[in-house]
């Protein structure tokens, strides 16, 4: 029954109508990656869910080098295809595989960063974006801009979902994602978003979070 509940979320997901400063990077009739992206994200989805995360990661919104490319939250094409290793999550072995034809393969800091410090504690997360779709700049399609307030409320009831989904405990990265969890009533922890000079601060707030769990690295 649980995967039929991830095959839902996808469908809805890939309904939905962006904005014309926004993209939907999963939607039906779109450009061929799109089914790769809705392709990458059951599978994330699914192996996260058999495996049972530590932690439920909630960020803003997919970013243009992000899962815009990738279709899974918190990941880039090179994490995506590489795979992290201490964690056994991602890598084209398992199946994940490129939804763009552009010949570059995106590297993106804020994955880096997170999926760095996530191995180096030994967590396990699944993630998730409180607007999940992109949100750009007017006219400029390989930009990032921050979600408007109907946006988030847009995002909110697949978030909903995805929490009962996997009831881990809920991590807000950054101040929308914060606002979205809070609106829905969940409770989690916020943390410093790492971009723009904030990785350290991150850090710090996902190894105190950490301890918590009994989770001091490996």
């Amino acid at each position: 029954m649980l995967p039929d509940n991830i095959d839902q979320i996808i469908a809805d997901l890939a309904a939905l109508v962006a904005p014309a400063d926004a993209v939907n990077p999963y939607a039906l009739g779109g450009p061929p990656g799109n089914a790769l992206r809705r392709a990458n994200l059951h599978l994330a989805l699914r192996l996260a869910l058999a495996r049972g995360p530590d932690l439920l990661l909630v960020g803003e919104a997919p970013g243009y080098n992000g899962a815009r490319r990738t279709g899974v939250p918190f990941t880039s094409e090179r994490l995506l295809l590489g795979g992290v290793a201490p964690l056994g999550q991602y890598g084209a072995a398992q199946g994940f595989a490129l939804a763009t034809d552009d010949g570059r393969i995106s590297a993106e800091p804020t994955a880096t960063i997170a999926y760095r410090e996530l191995a180096a504690l030994g967590l396990f997360a699944v993630g998730w974006n409180a607007y999940p779709l992109h949100p750009h700049r007017p006219g400029v399609d390989q930009s990032n801009r921050t979600p408007r307030t109907a946006e988030l409320a847009l995002g909110l009831p697949l978030l909903a979902r995805v929490c009962a989904l996997f009831p881990a405990p809920a991590v807000a990265m950054g101040k929308s994602a914060d606002r979205a969890l809070s609106a829905l009533g969940v409770p989690h922890t916020k943390l410093r978003h790492p971009a723009q000079g904030g990785a350290a601060i991150f850090a710090r707030g996902l190894r105190a979070l950490a301890a918590t769990l009994g989770r001091e690295g490996v």
